[in-house]
């Protein structure tokens, strides 16, 4: 399992998207007849794909659009829509920025003590979103989960997400008041995802503690930088197998099947049926979102830390615009790349694969081959169309 990287010291060899492939078995099905439902709580979703909750990515507006087309947005309860009656400029103000000058003012535009959070703006959020009747799915740090999980509950939300660079159940701190996860999820009202996490032992410690969903993932979001800023995570291939063989493992123990949801590192289809093939019941993605032309930050997206104001671990990166979220979910894809009609390139893949619904998506053989992304490719690559982009 470990090679030697030195004297008395070995280190485990990890995987990533462009690393595996997955193998076609013995029986293949029509892409329109697979199920691709996604359950969490008293809610089922035809889309298993979330939208994440960057302010780049989510508003209201786009949350509604994502929910009437089957899928999940997660609005963020410590960002810009929470702050500001009418974040429009703000958001125009972001995008306009040079890159020398975006993460200064992404900070100063997130300063709790000039510009808080506004307790008011999230129940009108929440209301607005669950107005359009379409589930309403928030997000915060731990530090304020417990003020805004009550709000959030009084204006109606349906699930609640607590998320942090690095989940744990036993936080050490002194300087503040430490959230007890397990309390938490016993006492509010709606499911609680808790992430993120990267290995067996801490989703393990997560299920134990009552989460109703967990998030995989440190750092492979396009726009995080907590990699090379702290140099921490886990390639996500195998952060989900370790991270879902934990929830198979709670499965067979407690008799409660709870959801893994891979968050970050996802570009194209593709890569999000690796992440299902690897044991996802879900997956999170922002930098694909964030191309679609609802998407508040008019193609650009930053990093939920961009804004920390000691150690910002996120940056804003353009990604432009492409098409419609419907376009980009569910197709028909204008361009070639894999980056529109994520659904249908989910469906394609279990089909072709042989997989009914997500489950036995989880089955499905994987390879390692590091040359996937290039064989045969060349003049893609050499012109940068297609797969050589």
């Amino acid at each position: 399992m470990a090679d030697w990287i030195g004297i008395g010291r070995r280190a485990r060899r990890c995987y990533g998207f462009d690393e595996v492939a997955l193998v076609p078995g013995t029986v293949t099905v029509n892409p329109a007849e697979v199920d691709t439902t996604f359950i969490l709580g008293k809610h089922k979703f035809t889309a298993p794909i979330m939208a994440a909750s960057m302010d780049g990515v989510v508003d209201v507006k786009f949350a509604i659009a994502m929910g009437k087309l089957g899928g999940i947005a997660v609005l963020n309860l410590d960002g810009i829509q929470t702050r500001y009656e009418h974040p429009e400029e703000i958001l125009k103000q972001i995008a306009s920025a040079t890159p020398e000058e975006a993460t200064k003012l992404v900070q100063s535009l997130y300063e709790n003590n000039k510009f808080p959070v506004k307790e008011k703006l999230i129940a009108k959020r929440i209301e607005a979103i669950k107005k359009a009747k379409v589930p309403a799915i928030v997000s915060c740090i731990p530090q304020n989960a417990a003020l805004f999980s009550k709000i959030a509950a009084a204006a109606g939300v349906d699930a609640f997400i607590v998320q942090s660079t690095v989940a744990t159940v036993r936080h050490i701190a002194t300087q503040y008041k430490v959230l007890d996860l397990e309390k938490f999820c016993k006492t509010t009202k709606v499911p609680v995802i808790l992430g993120n996490v990267v290995t067996y032992e801490m989703t393990l410690e997560l299920l134990e503690a009552g989460a109703s969903g967990v998030l995989v993932g440190i750092g492979p979001g396009a726009a995080c930088t907590s990699r090379g800023v702290l140099g921490i995570g886990v390639p996500q291939i195998t952060a989900t197998v370790d991270c879902c063989a934990a929830r198979d493992y709670y499965f067979k123990r407690r008799g409660k099947y709870i959801p893994m949801i891979t968050d970050g590192g996802m570009r194209i289809g593709g890569e999000i049926c690796k992440a299902f093939a690897a044991g996802s019941d879900a997956v999170m993605v922002g930098s694909a979102f964030a191309k679609a032309e609802e998407a508040p930050g008019g193609g650009y997206h930053w990093g939920m830390a961009t804004s920390h104001a000691n150690l910002p671990r996120g940056t804003r990166i353009r990604v432009g615009t492409s098409g419609t979220l419907k376009e980009i979910l569910m197709g028909p894809a204008r361009v070639d790349d894999g980056s529109q009609n994520l659904i249908g390139a989910l469906k394609t893949s279990m089909g072709s694969l042989g997989a009914r619904n997500i489950k036995e998506m989880h089955d499905v053989e994987i390879i390692l081959a590091p040359s996937i992304q290039t064989e045969g490719k060349v003049f893609q690559i050499g012109q940068r169309v297609g797969m050589g982009k």
